[in-house]
C-alpha cells in the first residue's frame, strides 16, 4: 500500500527499501484509528514525479491535533485552523514577498514543485513526535539522499530547525537555506526575516529554472 502509492519514479529511486516501507506500514497499521495523518495520506508527499521536484522543505513530524495532518509537512486542509508554525510561515511569506498571497493552503506548492517532506511521516494523534523511533528517518535520508543525487543544483532544499539541518549531509552539490524553525518557541530566533522564498527563487532563476509560485 504505502508503496504502491508512491509515485513510480519514488518506487524506482527507492525500491532497495522496500521492505523498510513495508514494516513501517505494518507498525502503523496497527494504530490506524490512532494515526495522524490518516494511512491513506501518509505517501502524499511522494505522489509528485521525483524529476519535478525542485524545491524541497523539510519538517520533524505531523500536527498531532485531530484532522490537521494531511502527508504535507506544516500544511493542513482548507477550512481548518492553521496551527502556530503554519501562521508564521504565512506570515514571513507576506512579508517577505507581499505581492503574493498567503492565505494558508500550502498544500497548493505541491504542483508546483515544493516537496513538502516531514523528516518521520507518522505520529499519533495527541502525542507529537510518537513514532520518532519507529525507522521513518532512515526511510526519509534513503529519499532525500535519492532527489538530491536526481536534481543535483536544480534543487533548493529549505532546513527549518535543527531536525530539518541534520538532513544536511545528505544534500551534497544541492542549494541550501537554512533557519530557526516556525514554530512560537523559535520563530523570533531567526525565522522572521529570513526571507527563504525570494531566496529561493533567486537561486531557481541562478539555475536557469523558473521561479515558485508560493501563492497559497
Amino acid at each position: 500500500m504505502f508503496f504502491e502509492q508512491m509515485h513510480e519514479s519514488w518506487q524506482e529511486a527507492l525500491a532497495g527499501e522496500r521492505a523498510l516501507l513495508d514494516s513501517l506500514e505494518s507498525e502503523c497499521k496497527k494504530v490506524s484509528s490512532e494515526l495522524a495523518p490518516s494511512i491513506d495520506n501518509v505517501m502524499r508527499a511522494f505522489q509528485t514525479p521525483l524529476s519535478q521536484v525542485r524545491v524541497l522543505i523539510i519538517g520533524q513530524d505531523p500536527y498531532p491535533t485531530s484532522g490537521h495532518a494531511i502527508g504535507l509537512a506544516f500544511a493542513v486542509k482548507t477550512g481548518m485552523a492553521s496551527p502556530r508554525s503554519l501562521e508564521n510561515i504565512t506570515t514571513e511569506l507576506a512579508s517577505d514577498l507581499p505581492a503574493v498571497g498567503a492565505a494558508g493552503e500550502i498544500w497548493r506548492w505541491q504542483n508546483r514543485g515544493v516537496m513538502l517532506l516531514n523528516r518521520h511521516l507518522t505520529t499519533l494523534v495527541g502525542e507529537t513526535g510518537s513514532h520518532v523511533n519507529l525507522g521513518w528517518s532512515k526511510f526519509t535520508d534513503a529519499a532525500i539522499r535519492a532527489l538530491a543525487k536526481t536534481q543535483g543544483k536544480s534543487l533548493v532544499a529549505i532546513l527549518w530547525g535543527m531536525q530539518a539541518q541534520s538532513a544536511r549531509r545528505l544534500l551534497v552539490g544541492c542549494n541550501l537555506i537554512e533557519s530557526a524553525h516556525p514554530s512560537p518557541l523559535s520563530a523570533h530566533r531567526g525565522f522572521f526575516g529570513s526571507r527563504p522564498f525570494s531566496r529561493c527563487n533567486e537561486m531557481l532563476i541562478s539555475a536557469g529554472l523558473e521561479p515558485i509560485d508560493w501563492s497559497c
